[in-house]
Parts: structure tokens; sequence; C-alpha cells
């Protein structure tokens, strides 16, 4: 099996990785109404949006959480290495995200773990969804389990 990732060996604690940015527009919650049902007219009504206490739109909050999926994929250091994806803890919103919000991944690894095995070990992922002004609008845990190098 090839990969391009990093082996579990590779990490240690206290890494830090960030993603490129990517910008949330009207296509973006347009689609992911679609695909989730979601049409809550706080995502989808310009009108209602307005005399909201945001004051206009905002992206589904679990936009936000499958765009970090995505983002940190285009990092590119789990790909091939990661086994399983262990779960999302403590996932908080701080935040909106607007449309027109460009946002990035800050990956921080807060710990690792070698399983009992030997053969593949624990990243302890902290995740920070931050905005083009620098605010943290969601955060959270992902742990992930990743292949060692033999």
């Amino acid at each position: 099996m090839s990969s391009t990732g990093r082996y579990f060996e590779d990490f240690a604690k206290g890494d830090v990785f960030t993603t490129p940015g990517r910008t949330v527009g009207e296509t973006e919650v347009t689609q992911f109404a679609q695909l989730t049902g979601d049409f809550n007219p706080l995502h989808t009504d310009s009108v209602f949006a307005a005399a909201s206490p945001f004051g206009r739109r905002i992206a589904h909050g679990l936009l936000g959480l499958s765009l970090v999926s995505g983002l940190v994929a285009r990092l590119g250091v789990f790909e091939g290495t990661a086994v399983a994806a262990l779960g999302i803890e403590n996932w908080r919103y701080h935040a909106p995200v607007f449309f027109g919000d460009t946002v990035h991944v800050v990956v921080t690894i807060a710990d690792t773990r070698l399983t009992s095995d030997g053969q593949r070990g624990i990243l302890f992922r902290d995740y920070e969804l931050v905005n083009q002004d620098g605010v943290t609008v969601q955060s959270g845990r992902m742990p992930i389990m990743v292949r060692c190098r033999s």
C-alpha cells in the first residue's frame, strides 16, 4: 500500500498544521441544504435572516464541520496512512460563518498514543476553524488512528 501521508512516528505533540483557505458562499450553502434537506430559513431566506440576531444569512454549522474534513484532507499528511477516524469530541460553534467568509483550519497534535499491538497509533488532533479575521468560529477534537511505519 503506497501512501503520501505521514506515519505515527512522524508526528509529535505540539505539531501544528494550517490548511489552505476556502471561501463559503451561496453555492456551498445551497448545495448543502439540498444534500441534507436542511432548508432552515436562517440559511436559505435572506428576508428571514435579516430579522435574525445575525442580521443576514449564515452557513449551516454542520457545513463548517464538513469543510473542516475537506480542508484537512488537502494537507495530505494523513493521506494513505489514516486507518480510522475515531470520533468528534467537544465540537463547539463559537461564531457564525457568513456568506463570503474565507475559512481555514489549524490542526494541533494535542497528544499521541501507541495502540497495544504497536502497529498503529492514535493522534489526538485539536481543530480550529478560523475565518479571515482570525476568529475561531468552530473548534473541537478529532482523534484518528494512523499506521506506524513498520
